[in-house]
Order: C-alpha cells, then sequence, then structure tokens
C-alpha cells in the first residue's frame, strides 16, 4: 500500500467530510483534507529530522489524534512504526524500543516515567517528540507541524519494506516483534472490502475504542482512508461512554473483543439506549460465548452478527463469518487469496470435523519475527503458519476456534477445552464473566478450575453451578474448582488475561 497516494486520493474524494471526532477537553474534529495536511506537515518535519526509510519510529500514546498523523507520516516517508501500548511500564519501553533500534518516539507526559531517563538508556534513540502543550521534554508535536510544509513526499518505497513491528507481548524478558510489510498493509481493507462491501460507505460512522498500538484498532485507519469512514475516537475504552456514542453519533458499526460485549451487557442502563443504526457488530477472535452477541444483538434486531479471527501475524481479518449468517458459533469462512488448513502435531492435514492446530498461508502472513530467526523457523515452516491456535471445519467449510493449545487440559486421558467449558458457564444467568485454567491434580493429571465474576446483586454456589453445568458438559469437563472474584485480570487488548490467573 502506497498510504500517501490512498490518503491523497480520499481527501480529494471526501475533502471536507469529517475523518476523525475525538472528544478530549473539548471535541475535535479532523476533516479528510485537515488530515491531510497534517500528515504532510509531520512527514517533511520528520525528514528534516533526518529519517531515512527503514528508520523505527515509536509512538507511545493513547487513542488520540495524533496517534493516527504520526502512523500516516511515518508511512508517507517509507519508515517503520513502532506502535507501543500506553499501558506499557518504562522497563517495558525500554527493552522494546531498545530491541527495535528506534530512532525517535512520539509521546506524551506519563507520571512515573522520566523520558530524560528513557534516553539515556538508548544511545540509538536521537529525539523525543511531545504531544503536549507545556511539556519541555523533547521537541514539540505542534511546532513540528507548524514547521513542516505541504509538498509531496518523495519516499522510494518497496513493498517488502517493514511498515510496522507490532510488540506482541511487551515483556521485559524477551520482546517479540511481529514484522508487517508495506504490501501487507493493503490486507485488512481488502477482507472488509470482500465480506461487507456491500454494506460499506463513506457515509458510514465507526466507533473505534481499541488501541491503536494493537491491530484490531489499527484496522479502523486503514478503512478510513480506504473507503472515507467517519471515526469516532474513544481514548479508552469506558463501556457507559461506548454506548452514548452509539447512539449520539448513529454508529453504523464496531469491532470488539468479547470481553467488553459482557462489560456493555452488565450495565444496568444498557437497555435503555438506541442502537438501531447499528447495521453488523463485529467480534474478533475466538468468542467464548456465541450468547453474549445474541444478547447484544436484541437490542439491533436489524444487525448484522459477524464473528471473525485472525491474529496479528496473519493481518486480521483471516477469517470472518458471511453477512447473514446466523452461525456465531463459527467464525466463518477464509477470503479466496487466504488458505487456512487444520494440521496435525507432525504438520499432516487433517480431514473435516478432526481438531488441530489452524494453519495459514498468504501474502498477508507476516514476514516472522524481529531479529529472532529460531522463533521465525518455528513458527512458519513450509510456507505455513502455525497459529497455535485448535480448530476444525464443518462439512460447509466453515471453520470453528475450540481454543490454545495451550487451553487444553488433559482430565484423565479425556480432552477438555476450556472456552467450551466458559461458554457453558456464560449461559448461566447470574455469571458475568468466567475463565477456565487446568491446574494439577494427582489423581488426574490435570483438572479445571473456573474464575467467575457474578452479575451485579447475584450470588451462586458451587453446588447450583454443577448441577446447571451437568445440563451442558459431559461429568469430566465441569470444573473441579470454582473461584469467585469481583473482576477478572484483562491484558492490553481487553481480553481476560490467563497467564495471571495461571500464576495467581
Amino acid at each position: 500500500m502506497n498510504v500517501y497516494n490512498v490518503l491523497e486520493q480520499c481527501a480529494r474524494k471526501y475533502g471536507e467530510n469529517p475523518a476523525i471526532v475525538f472528544r478530549k477537553e473539548r471535541q475535535q474534529e479532523l476533516s479528510f483534507n485537515q488530515l491531510r495536511d497534517k500528515v504532510l506537515s509531520f512527514s517533511q518535519s520528520l525528514l528534516k529530522l533526518g529519517v531515512n526509510p527503514g528508520d523505527k519510529i515509536a509512538i507511545y500514546l493513547p487513542n488520540w489524534p495524533e496517534y493516527i498523523i504520526s502512523y500516516l507520516a511515518i508511512w508517507s516517508i517509507g519508515a517503520c512504526c513502532v506502535p507501543l501500548d500506553f499501558m506499557l511500564t518504562e522497563d517495558e519501553i525500554v527493552s522494546c524500543l531498545e530491541h527495535s533500534e528506534t530512532k525517535i518516539l512520539i509521546t506524551k507526559h506519563k507520571a512515573n516515567i522520566s523520558f530524560t531517563s528513557l534516553q539515556a538508556k538508548l544511545p540509538l534513540l536521537k529525539n523525543i517528540i511531545s504531544c503536549q502543550s507545556g511539556n519541555n521534554e523533547g521537541l514539540s508535536f505542534e511546532e513540528l507541524l507548524k514547521e513542516g510544509n505541504d509538498r509531496c513526499p518523495d519516499a522510494k518505497i518497496n513493498e517488502k519494506d517493514y511498515a510496522i513491528i507490532f510488540y506482541t507481548s511487551g515483556t521485559t524478558g524477551k520482546p517479540k516483534g511481529v514484522l508487517i510489510n508495506y504490501a501487507q498493509l493493503d490486507a485488512p481493507p481488502k477482507s472488509m472490502f470482500f465480506f461487507v462491501n456491500s454494506d460499506l460507505s463513506s457515509k458510514d460512522t465507526a466507533l473505534c475504542a481499541l488501541p491503536f498500538s494493537h491491530l484490531g484498532g489499527l484496522i479502523y485507519i486503514q478503512n478510513m482512508i480506504s473507503f472515507g469512514l467517519k471515526i469516532i475516537l474513544m481514548e479508552r475504552f469506558m463501556p457507559l461512554d461506548f454506548l452514548k456514542n452509539v447512539q449520539n453519533y448513529k454508529v453504523n458499526f464496531f469491532w470488539i473483543v468479547p470481553s467488553m460485549y459482557y462489560a456493555l451487557l452488565q450495565l444496568k442502563e444498557f437497555e435503555t439506549f438506541d442502537l438501531s443504526s447499528l447495521r453488523w457488530i463485529v467480534t474478533f477472535g475466538a468468542s467464548n460465548s456465541p450468547d453474549a452477541l445474541r444478547r447484544f444483538h436484541q437490542f439491533c434486531p436489524k444487525a448484522s452478527l459477524l464473528n471473525g479471527w485472525g491474529l496479528t501475524e496473519t493481518n486480521a481479518p483471516t477469517v470472518v463469518l458471511p453477512m447473514g449468517s446466523e452461525n456465531v458459533e463459527s467464525v466463518g469462512r477464509a477470503a479466496p487469496w487466504i488458505q487456512v488448513k487444520i494440521f496435525s502435531d507432525n504438520d499432516q492435514e487433517l480431514s473435516c470435523g478432526a481438531v488441530g492446530e489452524v494453519v495459514v498461508k498468504s501474502w498477508v502472513v507476516c514476514d516472522g519475527y524481529f531479529k529472532d530467526e529460531k522463533l521465525t523457523r518455528e513458527t512458519i515452516r513450509n510456507g505455513w503458519f502455525h497459529t497455535g491456535d485448535l480448530g476444525r471445519f464443518d462439512e460447509q467449510g466453515f471453520l470453528y476456534i475450540v481454543g490454545r493449545k495451550k487451553e487444553m487440559i488433559k482430565v484423565g486421558g479425556e480432552i477438555v477445552f476450556e472456552p467450551e467449558v466458559e461458554a457453558s458457564l456464560q449461559k448461566h444467568p447470574d455469571i458475568a464473566e468466567s475463565a477456565v485454567i487446568g491446574v494439577a491434580d494427582k489423581l488426574r493429571g490435570e483438572v479445571p478450575k473456573a474464575f467467575l465474576v457474578a452479575k451485579e446483586g447475584k450470588s451462586i454456589s458451587e453446588e447450583d453451578l454443577r448441577f446447571f453445568l451437568r445440563q451442558h458438559l459431559a461429568h469430566f469437563k465441569i470444573p473441579y474448582y470454582f473461584e469467585f472474584r469481583t473482576s477478572l485480570p484483562k491484558n492490553r487488548a481487553g481480553k481476560i488475561d490467563k497467564g495471571q490467573l495461571r500464576g495467581s
């Protein structure tokens, strides 16, 4: 994708149409013309700072318009973006910036983080750009916008050049940087065009509450400039404000992770909102409760339900449920340019209905992991990317995700998939959230343990839960232990963090 050309064409077609609506201290709105001009200006300022094609520029911001401007400016000059989640600690930032060999950091002030100290620890980090007025640390984003000019960038970009390094873990031990090239920037818009083009236009409004440091958030930006969409931008996901935005801006669609649907459904005000403007709603990943999506759908019955699946490494969406299908237990079918198969542990293709590892082959698959040839070789074998997800196909070619390899519990020789147990728990009318893991057991090897959050004002006994689950699960799949909590830990993408639960 030549990002600047796509943005320029979008500005010519939709000029004064609003591109971004954002509410911080006051409402801020940018048209496509204004967005294009700011991107041009900032890209020229980056060139004046000595940025060359391939140089790494990191963004450490909340979901602000400056994040979008920075992404597009970086790509306009052929540099490589390193998007970082604004929840990362200083040690995690240092780890990612050092590993990625970042030259410039675009950020804002944050308590407990010293950017002066950060620069002292990172000799390759030449400049820090602050997006906050009155902050004396580093260069001013606002001033750089003023200093730039509107000359079109003349970058020679090869489609195999790297556009993004996504850090999917953010750990201080060993960062895992997913390499996305410029050709692969076309992947999400192309999938969007294939799956929902008949129900998409420049008059549409989308609501973004996913972080731009994750692929789910980035897809909003890619589709905004590809289709002329208006984006209602939320700095972070807040359930009540999310519903207010849907109602006030007459939002037509959004995509969020399953835990966000649960949070929305738990609001006592949920039923009071007008969601009639929604034409389709999406959950990505293997939703452990299709029932939640159906419950949400009751309040926007004219909207299509779309379930989808994909990883950062496969430039999701990779597989999407066709429009009009009600089979939300499935994540759908792959686009024609993507091959998806089910492999055994010895890399042999399995027949229809058999459960095995989901593997993907296509130009959309990442080029591997930055400075980690061993992990790249282990993950991409004979052209097939091994996702670590377990799944199966039905006779109609629909894919079903049953869990991660590490979400498979062996109970006395029987296989139990954690998402299946979670889905059954979510059917209980008094359960707000659930997560299941395997724990050691001397007799059976492993047994399931459930972590649960009850709905407000509700109390559930273990005896009642076991009786309920016997209506839905074989006896060996019923959790041996139940632990009730006021909340479950979430990772930075809003998904339940089972790593923390396993360590507890």
